[in-house]
Parts: structure tokens; C-alpha cells; sequence
């Protein structure tokens, strides 16, 4: 099997990286990182616009451009790679996915096109305070009135749940787990933005009172929509992360050359050496994993399921230690604050933890592959 990327994947991420280069340098990152909204709307109405990243795997009949998973996850990778602040995760890799898992038509003629044209940034909602990320964890309850929906409770850890204009909201109903579309400016809905460590990805708490909303999919029929998006979006952050490990091992390498200790450059000594030899291997690991899930992702096939956790599981792993040797490679300028190191430090912390961390995938592929 050859995953070699296409001539025109490759030409794809030349030229997200150069743009994102142009529009996301650790500048700017450093300055979003700062405000509320954490991204600017000119670069999204871009991205949208010009690139159509947004729809990049949304079909065309949806206003999308049609490509598969493996395209996504070269942007994503290269999103990664330059710490984009945007809310492309949680509007895509999230809230894309879930409405087209969903099979409800009408849901997904009113929804993607907006997704697709980049005019609205959607999220899901689906961990509370107990911080889990399986069925049992959505105790939200949906009541059932004349003409829908009203949700009342609390979501928490909500990726961009505080500048989104749709938002995807697990609950349960009287059938069960169900999958509610709820406006961003809905009456009852009062959103919070939450203090992270990784500024980078701003997360929201959502307090529900009686707020409307529009039953997606079949009620009761949610959970399966929502464990499909969750092996999706597993993919799709693993992607991310080898993005991330990549640009860390690059710095790791060029400080090794440059910096010069008892006259010679420190990649020479021994210790960096293997520190250097041991991130590589674990970041080509990363990217074999990532790129096999991303085909799996593409093809819908029955491997997903596993791919998904054992990607999520590895590249976690493989970011946070080369995020973490990359400042100790550094030395003492790695811990301050107006090194870079520290912000891929954090995003690679974040992300071990966001979806549920390496062991809690390592355990959902023990038990998807029957051990």
C-alpha cells in the first residue's frame, strides 16, 4: 500500500504553509492568544474564501470542494505545524463531521453551506463537568415541547463554544443520547470563556435554561453520529499533533547546530545526539499513524474505529515527549517566556488531553480489537 502523497496534496500543503506563514507567525499567534476571540476574521473570511479550507471535505452538493479526509489532514498538519489560532478544529473537524454523520438532509442543506463559505463557525458540545468523553458522560436533558426542543444544563470544555454561531449540543431525550443544533445567540444560553493553559484553543462554558433547539438526526439515535465524529475528529487532532512534532524536532535540530558549548556545536555531544535520534523516530512513528488513520478516515472503512484511537493515542504521546525535549534541548532559554517552545509545550499538553487522553484511547482500543 503506497501513502506517498499526490503531486496535488503535495502542492496543497505548500500552499497552506505559505500562507499560514504569511498570517500565523508566533507574532500574531502570541497576539490572538491574548483576546477574547482568539482568531481574526479576516484570515477566516480567507481561509474560507480564497482557499476554501473550510469546505475542503464538505461535498459539493453541501457548497464544498469535495476532497476526502487525507487532503484535510494536510491541512491540518500544517495547521499544527504553525499553532494556527482559529476555530477551524471545532467548526470542521467537529461540527462538519457530526452533521454528516448524522444523515439528516435537511440539517446538513441548512448547515454546511455556511461551514463550507466559512460564514459560520459551528462547534460541539458534549463534555460536562464530570469531563468525559463517552455516552455515560452526557447527562444534559432535552425536554420535548410543542414545536421542539428545550435544553436546559450545563456543557463545559466547549472548543470555540463562546464565538461559534451553531452549536451541535449532545442531550438526552426520552429515546436517549440525541445530537440538538442551537443558535450561538439563542434566548437562555449564556456562554463563558474559560482560562486555559494553551491560549492558543480558547474553550467556553455553556449554562442552558430552557433554550430551543432543533432535533438533528433521529431522536435517540445521537450517540452513534457522536462516536463516529469523535473517531473523526481523533484523526483529524492527530494530524495536528504530528504538525506540531515536526516543527519542535526542526527547532530541537537547528539550535543543536547553532548553539556552541566548550567550542563545538551542542549536537555533537552525545546526549543531544540521541535526544535528537529519539525524537525523530517517535515523530516518523506519529506521522505513519496519523496517515494511515487519515486514509481509514477517507475510505469510512471498518478500521476506523481502531486507527482512530491508536492515532490519537501514539501521536499524543510522541508530541508532548518531543514538545518536551525540544525545551530541554534549548536549556534555559526553553523556559522563558519569549521563547516559542512553551506555546507547542502547552498546545501539546492540550491536546493529549482533548478527546480523551492516550490511556483512555489505549483502553477504547483494547476493546475495540477484542482484548
Amino acid at each position: 500500500m503506497n501513502f506517498a502523497f499526490s503531486e496535488e496534496q503535495e502542492e496543497l500543503r505548500r500552499s497552506v504553509r505559505r500562507f499560514l506563514e504569511d498570517k500565523s507567525p508566533s507574532t500574531e499567534v502570541r497576539r490572538l492568544m491574548e483576546t477574547t476571540e482568539g482568531y481574526d476574521p479576516a484570515v477566516w473570511d480567507q481561509m474560507g474564501q480564497q482557499l476554501g479550507l473550510q469546505g475542503l471535505a464538505i461535498p459539493e452538493e453541501y457548497g464544498g470542494s469535495g476532497y476526502g479526509y487525507v487532503e484535510l489532514v494536510v491541512v491540518l498538519e500544517e495547521m499544527g505545524r504553525a499553532l494556527l489560532a482559529a476555530p477551524y478544529f471545532a467548526t470542521v473537524a467537529l461540527a462538519a463531521n457530526a452533521l454528516l454523520a448524522s444523515g439528516d438532509d435537511a440539517a446538513k442543506k441548512e448547515y454546511l453551506p455556511g461551514i463550507a463559505a466559512g460564514d459560520t463557525i459551528a462547534t460541539v458540545a458534549l463534555t460536562e463537568a464530570n469531563g468525559r468523553w463517552d455516552e455515560s458522560g452526557v447527562t444534559m436533558e432535552a425536554t420535548k415541547g410543542g414545536d421542539g426542543y428545550t435544553l436546559s444544563g450545563e456543557k463545559t470544555f466547549v472548543i470555540d463554544g463562546h464565538t461559534a454561531n451553531l452549536i451541535l449540543v449532545a442531550a438526552r431525550s426520552g429515546g436517549g443520547v440525541s445530537l440538538f443544533a442551537v443558535d450561538g445567540s439563542a434566548s437562555g444560553l449564556t456562554r463563558t470563556p474559560l482560562s486555559t493553559m494553551d491560549q492558543t484553543r480558547k474553550q467556553a462554558k455553556l449554562t442552558f435554561d430552557n433554550v430551543p433547539a432543533k432535533l438533528v438526526g433521529a431522536e435517540g439515535q445521537g450517540w452513534p453520529v457522536l462516536a463516529k465524529t469523535l473517531d473523526l475528529a481523533a484523526v483529524a487532532l492527530a494530524a495536528e499533533q504530528v504538525g506540531g512534532a515536526q516543527k519542535v524536532l526542526e527547532m530541537a535540530v537547528e539550535y543543536a547546530k547553532d548553539r556552541v558549548q566548550f567550542g563545538r556545536p551542542i549536537g555533537s555531544f552525545q546526549a543531544i545526539k540521541h535526544k535528537c535520534a529519539d525524537m525523530l523516530l517517535e515523530v516518523e512513528s506519529a506521522k505513519s499513524a496519523a496517515y494511515y488513520a487519515g486514509w481509514a478516515a477517507s475510505e469510512d472503512n471498518d478500521e476506523l474505529p481502531v486507527v482512530a484511537s491508536l492515532a490519537k493515542s501514539y501521536c499524543s504521546d510522541a508530541y508532548f515527549h518531543a514538545a518536551a525535549e525540544n525545551i530541554q534541548i534549548h536549556g534555559g532559554i526553553g523556559f522563558t517566556w519569549e521563547h516559542d517552545a512553551h506555546l507547542y509545550f502547552k498546545r501539546a499538553k492540550s491536546s493529549e488531553l482533548l478527546l480523551g487522553d492516550p490511556t483512555y484511547h489505549r483502553e477504547l482500543l483494547a476493546q475495540r480489537i477484542g482484548i
